[in-house]
């Protein structure tokens, strides 16, 4: 009888580590194959609030174009730039590949995000191995936030018409 009451002290060394940690062993263990097409490319599908980006990444040089252009004149703030390359800095692969985005919807902002998130997931396709360290950074994690509706009644989603008194 005694030795089937163990106390957890005595089940701790059967557990290795934080639930987050197995996680990542877990998915380590599993080997995951690249996903390319006929060109050799990784293609992803990335949102961020209302904009879609189609991204493709292939080995080359490091050139980014978005919609036709270069993303020195699609985006012109350097905060825009510097999302499309967080990717590549966190995972050491800076100017190894070139990027063909085409992005629609939102704003430049959400578009510049949307092809961050595309970018990310079509690294996992190309070298699956870089997956743990992207979801780490956060970058594969979809931006599910969205402007919410107008409603009836009001001026905007929430604020309220301008009270009167008389």
């Amino acid at each position: 009888m005694s030795e089937e009451t163990k106390t957890l002290e005595d089940l701790k060394d059967l557990v290795s580590g934080t639930p987050a940690e197995a996680a990542v062993v877990a998915e380590a263990a599993v080997p995951r194959e690249q996903k390319l097409d006929a060109q050799g490319r990784a293609y992803a599908t990335g949102k961020r609030k209302n904009a879609i980006a189609r991204v493709w990444i292939k080995p080359g040089s490091g050139k980014i174009v978005v919609n036709g252009r270069e993303q020195e004149t699609y985006f012109a703030r350097p905060v825009l730039r510097m999302l499309l390359n967080q990717p590549f800095s966190t995972t050491a692969r800076e100017g190894q590949f070139d990027v063909m985005a085409t992005v629609t919807g939102g704003g430049l902002s959400g578009q510049a995000g949307a092809v961050r998130h595309g970018i990310s997931k079509a690294l996992t396709y190309f070298e699956p191995g870089l997956r743990p360290v992207l979801k780490k950074g956060g970058f594969l994690t979809r931006d599910s936030r969205v402007v919410e509706r107008k409603k009836f009644g009001r001026a905007k989603a929430r604020r309220s018409f301008q009270f009167s008194k008389r």
